[in-house]
């Protein structure tokens, strides 16, 4: 008898965590889910270009600045 409550118990808990993972997954697949994520992305991946272009313009004017100042050029 207590056996059977066991695999009982057992069954009914790994269905409830089934339906809770399930529900949780149908949550973030739905269109407006999908699309904040996507801004949120293109958010982030646009801040990143910025800061690359920003570290790439900081290198060439130092790196300018170096060849200058090796030729005798002035700035």
């Amino acid at each position: 008898m207590i056996g059977r409550f066991f695999w009982f118990a057992l069954g009914a808990g790994v269905a409830v965590f089934a339906f809770v993972q399930i529900r949780k997954m149908l949550r973030q697949a739905t269109p407006k889910a999908v699309g904040q994520r996507v801004a949120d992305q293109a958010a982030g991946l646009g801040a990143s270009a910025r800061d690359f272009t920003d570290r790439v313009r900081a290198a060439m004017a130092e790196r300018e600045a170096e060849i200058r100042s090796e030729l005798g050029l002035p700035e």
